[in-house]
C-alpha cells in the first residue's frame, strides 16, 4: 500500500455571520472525488488542509502555516495544488524530500500581460515556476492552462536583471501533462422546460469574470427571458451586481450563492442557456456542469473554452455575445435543443470523471 500525503492550502471555509459555508470550490471538489478513488486503488491517504480564504496570503506563506500540521513520517507520494510554494515547503519539511512530488494546477499566475506583471508582485509567478522545478510531475486542468504557463515563463525570467536561467520551459514541459478536471454530475430527473427562456450566469462574483459585459448585453434583449445569477461572493463584491439586482428585478428567479450543490444543479437543469464572460479562467467547471445538464453554453472564444465547446457556442467580441443571446432567445427552445445536439456527449468525453480520475491516479504511481 502506497502512502500519499495530500496537502491543500485552499480547501474550505467554515461558516460565519458574514458568509455562509463555502464548498471550497474546485480544490475541494477535486479531492472529494479523488480521495475515495485513491483508497480503492491501494493508497493510504493523509489529508492536510487550510481554509480557502485570503488566497494571496496562502500563496505566500502556506508552507510555513502548514509545517506544524505535517506528520513526521515518510510518504511515497505528495500531492498538492499550485497554491502551495512547494520549494519552500520541501525545504522546511525535509522528511518529504524523497516522496514523488505531484502538483495539480487549477490555475497559474503567469498569464498577465508583461506591463501588468511589472506593476504587480511577480512573486506569485516566481513561486509557481520554482514549485514546477521542484515537482516530479505536473498535471494541468486544461491545455490552455498548460500552454499559457509554459509560454509565459520567459516573460517572467526576462524581468530578472541578470543571470537569467535558460531552458526552464523545456525542463518543465518534459514532466507535464494535461488532465482535464473530472466533473461528476448526479442523475437528476429530467423536467420539461416551459415559460420564458432561462439564462444563467454562474461564476465567482469578481471583476475577472467580467460580469459587466454580461449585464450590458442582457439589456439588449427585448424578448422575454428569466435570469439566474449564481456563484460565490466574498465580503467585497463588484457594485455591478447590486445594480443588476435592481435593473433585472422583474426577471430574476435566483440571485446569489447557493450553498447546496443539489440546489445549484437543479437551477442549471432548469435553465436553457449558460453564459461565461470570463477574462481569467483555466477550466470552467460550472460551464461544463451546465452543458452536461443540457444548458446551451455561450462562452468567449479564448481561454479553455475552445477545448470544451464547438464554435457555435463561442463569441469573439462583446457585441457578438449580445447578438448570439438575442438570436437564441428569439429562436426559442426548439432551436436551442437542435443547437444543443451532441454538446453534452462531447463535453462528457472531454471531462468524464472516471477517465480523468484514472489518469490522475496513474500519475501518482
Amino acid at each position: 500500500m502506497r502512502k500519499i500525503l495530500i496537502v491543500e492550502p485552499f480547501y474550505e471555509r467554515v461558516s460565519s455571520f458574514i458568509l455562509p459555508l463555502r464548498t471550497g470550490g474546485s480544490h475541494k471538489y477535486l479531492l472529494d472525488q479523488l480521495i475515495p478513488a485513491l483508497k480503492n486503488s491501494n493508497f493510504e491517504v493523509t489529508l492536510v488542509t487550510l481554509p480557502d480564504k485570503k488566497w494571496h496570503w496562502r500563496a505566500r506563506v502556506s508552507a510555513l502555516q502548514l509545517r506544524s500540521k505535517i506528520p513526521k513520517s515518510n510518504f511515497d507520494v505528495l500531492l498538492t495544488s499550485s497554491v502551495l510554494p512547494l520549494a519552500e515547503f520541501i525545504g522546511i519539511c525535509p522528511n518529504l524530500t524523497a516522496a514523488l512530488k505531484v502538483i495539480y494546477f487549477h490555475e497559474n499566475q503567469l498569464v498577465y500581460p508583461v506591463q501588468e506583471i511589472k506593476n504587480r508582485d511577480v512573486q506569485y509567478s516566481y513561486n509557481q515556476i520554482m514549485s514546477a522545478l521542484v515537482a516530479d510531475k505536473l498535471l494541468f486542468n486544461s491545455k490552455w492552462n498548460f500552454d499559457s504557463f509554459l509560454q509565459n515563463i520567459p516573460k517572467i525570467i526576462k524581468l530578472v536583471p541578470d543571470f537569467k536561467p535558460a531552458g526552464l520551459s523545456e525542463e518543465i514541459k518534459a514532466k507535464s501533462q494535461v488532465v482535464h478536471f473530472p466533473v461528476k454530475i448526479p442523475q437528476l430527473p429530467t423536467t420539461k422546460k416551459s415559460g420564458p427562456i432561462h439564462i444563467v450566469w454562474a461564476h465567482r462574483w469578481e471583476h475577472d469574470k467580467n460580469p459587466s459585459a454580461f449585464f450590458r448585453q442582457l439589456e439588449t434583449i427585448k424578448s422575454a427571458f428569466i435570469l439566474s445569477v449564481l456563484g460565490e461572493c466574498y465580503e467585497e463584491k463588484p457594485k455591478v451586481f447590486e445594480d443588476a439586482k435592481e435593473k433585472f428585478k422583474d426577471k430574476l428567479v435566483n440571485f446569489g450563492f447557493l450553498p447546496s450543490k443539489e440546489d445549484f444543479y437543479k437551477v442549471l437543469e432548469s435553465a436553457d442557456i449558460a453564459v461565461s464572460t470570463a477574462d481569467h479562467e483555466f477550466f470552467g467547471v460550472s460551464m461544463v456542469e451546465a452543458a452536461i445538464l443540457r444548458c446551451f453554453p455561450v462562452a468567449p472564444n479564448r481561454l479553455s473554452y475552445p477545448e470544451l465547446f464547438p464554435k457555435r457556442c463561442l463569441f469573439n467580441t462583446e457585441s457578438q455575445l449580445g447578438k448570439l443571446l438575442r438570436n437564441l432567445v428569439i429562436g426559442g427552445r426548439e432551436k436551442l435543443e437542435k443547437l444543443n445536439e451532441n454538446i453534452k456527449e462531447d463535453v462528457t468525453r472531454i471531462s468524464e470523471d472516471k477517465t480523468d480520475l484514472k489518469n490522475i491516479i496513474s500519475a501518482l504511481k
